[in-house]
């Protein structure tokens, strides 16, 4: 389903037609999460804001249920279960707060936007690494390098005779 090219919004094609469309955050151009699987909570900032800081709550708690996703292929849900480390909890719901700056608006923005990026990050399928074996070029090197380096230290071991 196509989005709008901001990142989120209504369906350019389903609003010339009249049809109420899910309002989608575009991930990437084969990934595009629901806005209804994200839930925002404002709470109170710790941040900066002088007297307000303590009157309005500016900082955002995004949460994502990454299991719960319909929207997710499974491997990038997967993925991003690993990615998220400590912001994921037990029941595997992504926790994201922002709080740097002072209204509700942009740390909404900056919450979302670590949200995409974790996701994008995410929907990079990691290189199979190959394993390889040393060539006989290789292994030669590493033999004398081991017999000058044993020379060395055999030097170093005798004492010197000044008789």
């Amino acid at each position: 389903m196509p989005t709008s090219k901001d990142g989120g919004g209504w369906d350019a094609v389903g609003r010339q037609r009249g049809i109420k469309m899910r309002r989608m955050l575009h991930v990437t151009d084969d990934i595009a999460i629901d806005e209804r699987e994200l839930e925002e909570r404002f709470v109170r900032s710790s941040g900066p804001g002088g007297q307000n800081v303590n009157k309005v709550a500016t900082a955002v708690e995004l949460r994502f249920d990454v299991r719960g996703s319909a929207t997710l292929p499974s491997g990038v849900a997967a993925r991003l279960e690993r990615l998220a480390g400590r912001r994921l909890t037990d029941e595997g719901v992504i926790v994201i707060r922002a709080e740097r700056f002072r209204t509700q608006e942009r740390n909404r923005a900056d919450a979302r936007e670590r949200l995409l990026k974790l996701v994008r990050k995410a929907a990079i399928v990691p290189k199979r690494r190959v394993p390889t074996r040393p060539t006989r070029a290789s292994k030669e090197r590493r033999r004398e390098d081991k017999t000058k380096h044993s020379r060395v230290k055999k030097l170093r071991r005798t004492k010197p005779d000044f008789d």
